[in-house]
Parts: C-alpha cells; sequence; structure tokens
C-alpha cells in the first residue's frame, strides 16, 4: 500500500456527516472499535489492506497495526450533492485511488449487494452467516437456525427464538 499516495471517496451528505469527518468530527483518529465503526477512513484503509471488513477488521490488535493507522491518514472524504440528491433511493459512493505514479483507479457504486436494489442471494445470506456465526455456535446448531429461517412462515416462532438462545461462545 506504500504506492498509494491518497484515496478520495465521495459520498451522500449523510454518510459525510456521520461517518465521513462532517458534523460529527474527524475521523481520523482511531484507537477503538467505536471510533472505527464510525471512521470511513479507517473502513475504507482496512478493506484494501484485508479485503474485507468483518468483525476481525475491528479488534483491539487490527486497529492498533501501523499499515492501517497510516494508510487512514490517507483518505479524505467529501460529500457529494448528486449523491445527496440520490440518498436513500441509492446508497451512492465514489472511490479514487491515486497513486504515487500518478496513475488514478476509480469505481463508482449506486449500491451495495444486501440494498434493497440488490439484495443477497440465499447462499451468500447463508455464507455469511455461517462465517460470522461460526465463533459462536457449532456447525449443528448453525445448520438448524438456517432451517428455521428458510422455513420462517411455518416455524413457530418459539422454536427459533429457542435455537438463537443457544448461541454462546463454544468452549
Amino acid at each position: 500500500m506504500n504506492d498509494i499516495d491518497r484515496i478520495e471517496l465521495d459520498v451522500f451528505d449523510v454518510a459525510y456527516n456521520i461517518i465521513g469527518g462532517g458534523e460529527e468530527g474527524d475521523k481520523h483518529q482511531v484507537e477503538t472499535k467505536e471510533q472505527a465503526d464510525h471512521s470511513l477512513p479507517y473502513m475504507v484503509a482496512a478493506a484494501l489492506l484485508d479485503g474485507e471488513i468483518g468483525p476481525t477488521q475491528y479488534t483491539p490488535e487490527r486497529i492498533a497495526r501501523p499499515d492501517v493507522q497510516a494508510l487512514l491518514q490517507r483518505v479524505r472524504v467529501h460529500p457529494d450533492d448528486g449523491f445527496s440528491r440520490s440518498f436513500p433511493l441509492e446508497m451512492p459512493t465514489r472511490i479514487r485511488i491515486i497513486l504515487s505514479d500518478g496513475r488514478t483507479l476509480l469505481r463508482e457504486k449506486r449500491d451495495y449487494e444486501g440494498f434493497y436494489t440488490r439484495p443477497m442471494s440465499w447462499n451468500s445470506v447463508v455464507t455469511k452467516f455461517e462465517r460470522l456465526a461460526e465463533p459462536y455456535t457449532n456447525a449443528g446448531l448453525r445448520k438448524k437456525i438456517v432451517g428455521a429461517v428458510a422455513n420462517l412462515e411455518t416455524v413457530p416462532i418459539r422454536e427459533l427464538t429457542e435455537l438463537l438462545a443457544r448461541v454462546g461462545r463454544r468452549n
């Protein structure tokens, strides 16, 4: 990531004001999970370095590492009036990664997988659930929860809540 000069992120005004450095203040001082999950600069830096944003990226050890701390300082977030007019029907963003040699990488999105305009497939939902629930459940319990949710219209809510009540850290 040393070849990145800076990262420019254009977002709608609500995102800018809450997690981008607007009304809620600068988002480049990140030392805790609470600061990290309310900092677009941190999330962008961690995603670029790790290829994902998940629970691992919010651990104290990951937040403190020099690579993410250095990269998040090179992220600048700007509100875009056109994006603001599109929100909340869209969740637009534009990212420009300006490399040290002058090249620019550009990507613009109007939504994300899981947004109402691009729902996740059932298989993607199950895969994400498996990844996130694995530290807290065993394979059998995850399978039962997935089955109950897949048949939500016919499964008594008590059955689902009893399964969910069994979730906890494995010993």
